[in-house]
This record gives structure tokens, C-alpha cells and sequence, in this order.
């Protein structure tokens, strides 16, 4: 049985954006708020979950999309994590709880 990967973007403390993929996302933004995640989000912290999406299973395909997603401007990605916005009580990256504040 595959786990499934995912895509997400976080808002830095400067307000920069950072894309990546994990198995995991409330391990994943745990490592990163704790200085022991990606080199760049070490010196912007906090940061905070603001969009995550379910990838396949394979690894590589979620790198391709995590690719594509790190091409887009700063403007369409703010389009994207608008268009799917977490719930203010949903931005930890819990993801037993996935209702988008559209619902």
C-alpha cells in the first residue's frame, strides 16, 4: 500500500512563499518551525500552512507537480491557495480536518 504524498506552500515570516512536498505535512511544518526543516525557511520563521493538495502516491510525481508549482509567480500562487483557502483552525496542516472555508 502507497502512502500518498503531498504538495503544500507556506507563508514565511517575511511573507515569502515556500513550496514542497512531504508524506507527512504536520511533521514536515513541525521540522521547519523548529530550524530542522529546508535551509530557506531556517531564517523565516514562523511559518505557517496555507495550501496543501493530495498528489499520487509516486514520489517522483509529486516533484513534478512540486516543480511546476515552484514556476508560478508570486500572484498565481496566490490565486492557487486562494482558490482552495484553508480555515483559519485548519492552517496547522491537520489534516484530519480538510473542510476549506468555501464549505
Amino acid at each position: 500500500m502507497h502512502k500518498e504524498w503531498y504538495l503544500y506552500i507556506l507563508r514565511c515570516a517575511d511573507d515569502s512563499f515556500y513550496t514542497g512536498i512531504a508524506l507527512d505535512i504536520n511533521a514536515r511544518l513541525e521540522k521547519h518551525n523548529s530550524g530542522k526543516g529546508a535551509k530557506y525557511t531556517k531564517t523565516r520563521r514562523p511559518c505557517e500552512l496555507i495550501y496543501f493538495e493530495k498528489c499520487r502516491p509516486e514520489r517522483n510525481l509529486a516533484q513534478i507537480r512540486e516543480r511546476a508549482v515552484k514556476k508560478l509567480s508570486r500572484a498565481r500562487k496566490e490565486e492557487l491557495v486562494a482558490s482552495r483557502a484553508l480555515a483559519p483552525c485548519n492552517r496547522t496542516g491537520d489534516l484530519n480536518s480538510t473542510k476549506t472555508s468555501r464549505e
